[in-house]
């Protein structure tokens, strides 16, 4: 045939080229059988060049008989997914061409469209039955009638290369080799691009025997269902172009599905067959989930980009020893639910779902439940930034980050994600006023460019710096930071991660905190918001605060009647 090699193709070779090339091949070529989309990925990531779309399988998956019960629309719609997921060829099994020679036109423009490479149709009557079902009792087409067919096919496409292969059942209905080469003369004078010869024999002696006295007139494909025990090698030595594997996958699947169904149903547990299965994270891989997350970073409006948190909860707390025996800080009850409880619906009512907690002092004691967990096993000798780096996608979406031991009103969370700064903290402006350096649960004193005037909406006030004093160098701080710091679009995470890594570049990064570095980022030149509350908000690091935190969180509950020492002003 003198044809090139399907590998001498350009990167750019439409699908339909690539078929062709494979039906001219001067090598044996092969196509599996793929029937949805996840199988059409699957062939792809095995190796092979190109898909059969066996009007079997794709039958069964629809779970109806393969006899036309399926329309040729919703088999069309079936390859526009397989298409999709493998950028591969494909050949669809088109039974008859689903009618007469319009129904053929159509079938072929709709095809093109979906980006299908081509069509094998078979010389029988509409509707069709499978050809291992009787098919020595099935009558065949006129040969004239199915060469209008293969004619008004050929006259439809639009694309040169989009191949149409005759499939020849004479030898299935037991009209002999004569009959068989007959047919398929006048199928290549028609303008088939390909014959393909059916046999039901466990031996392939009758494919040989024609392709033999086919003598290469054009492209020769195969379907060894049957015949399967023949070395493949004899079909290339036959000079056949393209051999199919018609069914494997559906069939395969089918077993798996059976035993898979019948060991649950007998066991009423999925401890038997959860080692035996594929994991849920490889359908997810399967279904390109990381591509999808990669589109939301480059499409997504800030509006609507995804946003993550991020809660530090590694520590026992100093100053809670005695109620902490047998589990974490984040994991203590308050008004009936866990602290951790707390802030994660707090972060969820907000559109924040994506929640890791960093853990290490009875991370195992932790309720996972709506979080992913991460551990910080060095818990006892670091510091919050170490738990930070933890977290692997700690600076992938716009993020907030969030001490473990906090409870606070809503809207605080909500206006810290809407804030269209790079960098905002929430600042409590009642806190300088009452705090005592002596207390050792009080830290964080925050000293900004302006003090909190509720006078003046709209003023932007950035933040200076953070200290563990309540005075420094004579200077009253304007507030407490409470413990919420928000990084939002590229250019603050690309800075954020930029001043983390100088910092663990550090020697003492171990032992540095969530205040290193965010004065770290003010050094760097990055303008931190502040965000100024009045109370709404509690932390809990020693004995008094965790009892008051009770009071704080039945004021979040509908219709309570929390005192208003408790609520802030």
């Amino acid at each position: 045939m003198n044809a090139p090699d399907a590998f001498s193709l350009p990167p750019s070779a439409t699908r339909a080229a690539q078929l062709r090339a494979m039906l001219r091949s001067n090598q044996l070529e092969f196509l599996m059988e793929a029937h949805n989309g996840l199988s059409a990925r699957i062939v792809r990531e095995a190796g092979f060049k190109g898909i059969w779309a066996s009007g079997l399988a794709i039958s069964a998956q629809f779970g109806v008989r393969d006899n036309n019960e399926a329309s040729w629309t919703q088999v069309v719609d079936n390859l526009e997914f397989m298409a999709d997921a493998s950028n591969l060829p494909i050949l669809l099994d088109g039974d008859t061409g689903y009618g007469n020679f319009n129904n053929m036109r159509r079938l072929v423009r709709k095809l093109e469209q979906r980006g299908v490479a081509g069509v094998c149709i078979e010389d029988k009557v509409f509707p069709k039955t499978n050809s291992f079902i009787g098919g020595e009792r099935q009558p065949l087409a006129d040969i004239d009638e199915f060469c209008g067919k293969i004619k008004a096919g050929k006259d439809s496409q639009s694309d040169d290369d989009f191949s149409i292969v005759a499939r020849v059942e004479a030898l299935i209905a037991g009209w002999g080799m004569e009959e068989a080469l007959r047919r398929a003369e006048a199928y290549r004078q028609a303008g088939a691009d390909a014959i393909l010869i059916h046999s039901k024999l466990k031996r392939a002696d009758e494919i040989v025997q024609f392709a033999r006295e086919w003598g290469n007139r054009c492209p020769l494909v195969i379907v060894p269902t049957k015949y399967y025990s023949t070395p493949t090698d004899v079909f290339r030595d036959a000079g056949i172009s393209v051999v199919i594997w018609a069914n494997h996958l559906i069939r395969a699947a089918t077993s798996a599905m059976q035993a898979v169904a019948a060991e649950i149903h007998r066991s009423e547990t999925l401890v038997n067959v959860e080692d035996r299965i594929a994991t849920v994270d490889e359908i997810f891989r399967l279904q390109d989930a990381d591509e999808y997350t990669e589109a939301e970073d480059r499409y997504l409006s800030a509006a609507n980009a995804p946003r993550s948190a991020i809660v530090l909860a590694a520590s026992r707390g100093k100053n809670l020893e005695s109620v902490t025996t047998d589990r974490p800080k984040v994991m203590l009850p308050v008004a009936g639910k866990p602290l951790l409880r707390w802030l994660v619906d707090g972060f969820k009512k907000q559109g924040i779902n994506d929640i890791t907690v960093v853990g290490g002092y009875r991370a195992d004691a932790i309720d996972t439940a709506g979080i992913t967990l991460a551990i910080n096993e060095r818990h006892a000798e670091t510091g919050e930034l170490a738990s930070l780096a933890r977290v692997g996608h700690a600076f992938a979406h716009d993020t907030v980050i969030s001490y473990g031991d906090l409870l606070f009103r809503s809207y605080i969370v909500r206006d810290l994600v809407e804030s269209e700064a790079d960098f905002t903290v929430v600042v409590d402006s009642t806190a300088a006023s009452t705090a005592n350096a002596a207390n050792a649960s009080v830290r964080d004193f925050a000293y900004c460019s302006a003090g909190d005037d509720r006078g003046l909406f709209g003023q932007q006030v950035l933040l200076e710096k953070i200290s563990g004093e309540a005075a420094d160098a004579g200077r009253t701080p304007n507030g407490r930071w409470i413990g919420l710091l928000a990084v939002r679009g590229d250019e603050g995470r690309a800075r954020l991660q930029r001043v983390f890594a100088a910092l663990q570049a550090r020697p003492e990064f171990d032992r540095l905190g969530m205040p290193e570095l965010i004065n770290a980022l003010v050094h760097d030149g990055a303008k931190i918001a502040v965000q100024y509350v009045h109370g709404h908000w509690r932390g809990v690091n020693d004995m008094e605060e965790f009892r008051r935190a009770a009071d704080f969180a039945h004021g979040q509950t509908p219709y309570s009647g929390a005192n208003a020492e408790a609520q802030g002003d």
